[in-house]
């Protein structure tokens, strides 16, 4: 089973969860998907055995056979191809690696080089497997880098993917093709706008869901009638501790310093397979 735990905004314990429920079972697999900041590592303190750098394919122009007729400009979504008079510019950080001017180039003038984005880290922590991928600095791009990412997941266990913050591209493709889907909380006026959000996307994708709310004992119960009235399951309340903030600081899991969290974890995966 593929359980991805995913918030509409930053800073609501995504990570917490996703880390925490990893450490609370057996025969799991991590995957950090947030790729522009992966976190989760910290956390679960892997040892990086592997490294696979990742790449996306780019034009390249042969000025020799080009006829600077333009078609390659004109078939690219995402501007990055300007023509010249003389000259054709690339434009490599606003390319998706779609191939559509490589195959409809009507002189063949164009080859696709590959350009690396980022890698892929693979370790472990006992029999936790973990993966997760860093994006290079200034980047634009993050979801080629989680494909990549999600190309490890083992189907033999159960896997966790830490999904990034939002609702943006980078969120649906780390989410998409998941069993079930964790949404992350926290009973604000913030959290609460960001979580409708989120549900929209789960809905639209046909992703089951239910809600976990972090630091539950502050802000209103606006969250609460929200879920109520959309007959979402809450799968576990976590309240504002200073022991469990203390921890955090720290990098220790809750499930470490509070032990008897472990069980709470359990139950709500208990409930999820349910």
């Amino acid at each position: 089973m593929i359980i991805a735990v995913a918030s509409g905004k930053g800073g609501t314990g995504k990570t917490t969860i996703a880390t925490n429920l990893a450490l609370s079972l057996k025969n799991v697999q991590l995957l950090d998907c947030d790729v522009e900041e992966p976190n989760s590592h910290i956390f679960i303190k892997p040892e990086i055995k592997t490294k696979v750098p990742s790449h996306i394919p780019v034009p390249e122009v042969d000025l020799g056979r080009c006829t600077f007729c333009g078609k390659c400009q004109e078939v690219c979504e995402y501007n990055a191809m300007a023509v010249l008079k003389d000259n054709v510019l690339v434009f490599s950080e606003l390319c998706h690696g779609c191939g559509a001017c490589s195959f409809l180039c009507p002189q063949k003038a164009i080859k696709e080089v590959k350009r690396e984005i980022g890698v892929v880290e693979i370790g472990a922590n006992g029999d936790l497997q973990f993966v997760h991928g860093r994006l290079n600095i200034g980047e634009a791009m993050s979801p080629p880098l989680i494909r990549a990412v999600k190309e490890y997941i083992n189907p033999s266990k159960t896997v966790i993917i830490d999904a990034p913050p939002g609702t943006s591209c980078p969120v649906i493709e780390s989410i998409k093709g998941s069993d079930f889907c964790i949404l992350v909380t926290e009973p604000t006026p913030f959290g609460l706008n960001d979580l409708v959000l989120a549900v929209e996307v789960l809905r639209k994708l046909k992703i089951p869901f239910g809600v976990v709310i972090n630091r539950s004992d502050l802000g209103n119960k606006d969250t609460y009638a929200y879920c109520k009235k959309e007959k979402i399951r809450i799968l576990m309340e976590i309240p504002f501790k200073k022991e469990i903030a203390m921890a955090y600081s720290k990098g220790v899991p809750i499930v470490e310093e509070l032990k008897e969290y472990k069980k709470e974890f359990t139950k709500m995966y208990e409930k999820i397979k349910s």
